[in-house]
């Protein structure tokens, strides 16, 4: 008989993740109340670079990803993972050092997002020096989770832990490749890949950010939680098995569907469908395996608010992952990329999967770590249904407007002429929805302010226990029993079960992306596209710094619709020496791959000053810090010979002269403005030169016949 050991469970930092979880949920959440609110009311953009749309907007999406979510996996992971392994964490030192780092990243985001400084990419928007950081702290995540397995004394892995595995090897893979980048100063750098390599790369990482951070270990904490609440086993242990491998291998194929009718090679495209497909299969095997679960417990659901909200997760979990793959077929996606109904998708994921069930959790976990009872459970019940309610009344009226938009853009007359030419028709047409979204982001609100009330007096009702004693028998080797399967003995061989779990999701990565960057006909060449001009260059950061990639596109599909709008459809050689690729995931102002050249200097201007000046009714918020700010040059030639070194071929001698170059095409800019009647003193120095002349070299490139840079 093995000698049984006592050792004591650390709960201190299961609190501590929680109480991060929860205020950084708030945060995150009235971000977002505040950028619906600006597409709905402008002026509450408030005419102020920090407050701005296209500033908040990434600080919202990654306050609610990475601080509400991601402090929501670790509270359950931390809590689970040591009664599972029967162990304590490896070392509290690095748990408080995973935790008080964690929370630096955050603090870091919620600085220098509103201050423009961004990569752009979609869910990766941070820059080099705080990517090092996450790099740093997910390693120290890493460290203290696979120490903790390994001096386990449970032989046996539960499934949950699998998905918490999976999680970390595949998430370090995506941010290292993603994130490759040379630094041209401590917050400015430019990517390895370019346009459409960078386009791909891109969202095989974002695809799979939701994939392995939004997915994977919350199915890994219902596979402990749900069973816990309900005292229940899990339905099937086969079919969690079958769940694991499948999801895991096939998840990490699907991101090319956010690229469909793109300059992205066929072949890429077909790939992700097919696979995005094939993701239906063990993504309901993974629901059906949680709701199973609750079999015979299906009355206490009718009372019992912690089983409702992780029932309504489960399920949402279910609709977000059939919704997805029917996303990806190439006749649905034509009507649904680009419009409000993939904001509507992404937020059954995060509003219900992972919002319900971290809300379950909390409702079970805090009592347990007070050792006490919940508080109210009618508030508790109230806050339930304030939360499904809310996602109703966000996502419908977005499923509404998005296919409000497509039918509106694609609206032809009986003479052949599109029947709504002006773009903003489309946006004031939805504004309604809008303002019904802004509703249901509200009441859902409302929910969790109740339950951090509850939560509160919970706690006070309580006596916190920072340890908790526990018991186990000491690890001894494993003997088979009959019946045993092969998953068994695996489940034992945990540095065998990481090192296969990479293997399976690198297989994905190594087929997608190294063609793309070895076969160089994946990529023509087009003669006339030139490297950007300095000024150009300067004006393209300020556009990726304003957030304009938010709200406007630059890729126009090969529809009729699109070309008679927009003009000729985007070539993949276009966008060769784009760093980073700006193709974007929503359009609620038009295209503009091609806007180079269809309107003045000075529409440009007055458009970027007060929009409703050049488009009555726009919700487009004013820059008017463009006309007054100086474009800062300091590191223009930095920039020039960054890009040099990534294989831009700029002229030799380029960057020591970038400047007067820059000076000299800012003249003529400057010089037209003022034949317009744009009489401001110094306006050739000012940031708003510099984003014409990008705008006005968008799409220009194909009309082109050989124009050296120094010519501009």
């Amino acid at each position: 008989m093995s000698k049984i050991e006592q050792f004591n469970y650390d709960n201190a930092i299961v609190k501590k993740f929680a109480i991060a979880s929860v205020v950084f949920g708030i945060v995150g959440m009235l971000v977002g109340l505040t950028i619906a609110s600006q597409l709905v009311f402008p002026s509450l953009n408030f005419d102020l670079p920090f407050t701005s749309y296209g500033r908040l907007r990434p600080l919202h999406t990654n306050a609610v990803i990475f601080a509400f979510v991601g402090n929501g996996i670790f509270m359950g992971v931390y809590y689970s993972l040591q009664r599972l392994l029967k162990a304590p964490m490896y070392s509290k030192f690095l748990s408080n050092v995973h935790f008080w780092g964690w929370q630096a990243i955050i603090v870091a985001a919620a600085i220098t997002l509103p201050l423009g400084f961004t990569s752009s990419h979609e869910y990766a928007e941070l820059e080099w020096p705080i990517d090092i950081a996450i790099a740093l702290i997910w390693v120290v995540f890493g460290i203290n989770m696979f120490g903790t397995i390994l001096k386990r004394r449970e032989n046996h892995m539960y499934v949950a832990i699998w998905f918490y595995i999976g999680t970390w090897v595949t998430v370090t893979m995506l941010h290292i490749i993603n994130n490759l980048v040379v630094p041209v100063s401590l917050f400015k750098s430019y990517p390895v890949f370019a346009g459409v390599q960078d386009a791909l790369v891109q969202w095989w990482y974002g695809h799979n950010a939701v994939a392995f951070f939004l997915t994977t270990p919350y199915l890994g904490l219902m596979y402990y939680f749900l069973p816990k609440a309900a005292n229940r086993p899990v339905f099937s242990y086969r079919l969690s098995i079958i769940h694991f491998w499948s999801l895991i291998f096939i998840y990490i194929w699907a991101g090319p569907h956010h690229l469909l009718y793109t300059s992205l090679p066929d072949w890429a495209q077909s790939l992700g469908m097919a696979f995005s497909l094939m993701l239906i299969a063990p993504s309901w095997g993974g629901m059906l395996n949680g709701l199973l679960t609750l079999r015979g417990a299906w009355d206490r659901v009718r009372t019992d608010p912690i089983l409702k909200f992780m029932v309504v997760a489960v399920t949402a979990y279910g609709m977000s992952t059939f919704e997805g793959p029917m996303m990806a077929i190439k006749a649905f996606n034509a009507i649904t990329h680009y419009t409000d109904w993939t904001i509507g998708h992404v937020h059954i994921g995060a509003l219900g999967w992972n919002g319900m069930l971290t809300f379950g959790i909390l409702y079970w976990l805090i009592p347990r770590l007070y050792n006490t009872k919940l508080f109210s459970v009618r508030m508790a019940n109230t806050h339930f249904w304030l939360g499904t309610l809310g996602i109703i009344f966000y996502a419908v009226p977005l499923y509404w407007a998005g296919v409000t938009q497509q039918l509106m853009w694609k609206q032809f007359t009986p003479d052949g002429f599109l029947q709504y030419g002006n773009f903003l028709e489309t946006v004031t047409q939805i504004i309604p929805m809008y303002a019904v979204r802004i509703f249901g982001g509200t009441i859902y609100f409302v929910g969790v302010c109740i339950m951090v009330y509850n939560l509160m007096k919970t706690a006070a009702l309580g006596k916190f226990q920072a340890t908790e004693m526990a018991q186990a028998p000491a690890r001894v080797t494993y003997v088979p029993h009959q019946g045993d399967n092969w998953h068994r003995w695996f489940e034992r061989k945990s540095v065998l079960f990481t090192v296969l779990s990479l293997v399976v999701v690198i297989i994905g990565g190594l087929v997608e992306i190294l063609p793309m960057m070895w076969v160089d006909s994946n990529v023509p060449k087009i003669e006339t596209v030139k490297p950007y001009t300095a000024l150009e260059l300067e004006g393209r950061d300020i556009y990726i710094r304003e957030g304009c990639v938010g709200c406007h596109s630059q890729m126009i599909r090969p529809f009729r619709s699109e070309t008679e709008r927009y003009g000729e459809f985007s070539k993949s050689g276009e966008f060769i020496y784009d760093r980073p690729f700006l193709w974007g995931s929503k359009r609620t102002g038009p295209d503009l791959h091609r806007i180079g050249g269809k309107y003045p200097d000075s529409w440009h201007y007055n458009h970027m000053l007060d929009p409703t000046s050049m488009s009555p009714g726009s919700i487009m918020p004013a820059y008017p810090w463009l006309i007054t700010d100086d474009l800062d040059v300091s590191d223009t030639e930095a920039k020039i010979n960054t890009l040099i070194t990534l294989g831009t071929p700029y002229e030799e001698s380029y960057a020591r002269n970038a400047n007067n170059y820059l000076e000299k095409q800012a003249g003529v800019i400057a010089a037209n403005l003022k034949r317009d009647g744009v009489e401001t003193a110094g306006i050739e120095k000012k940031e708003i030169v510099a984003l014409i002349a990008y705008l006005q070299r968008l799409g220009t490139d194909i009309k082109k016949q050989g124009v050296t840079l120094s010519d501009k």
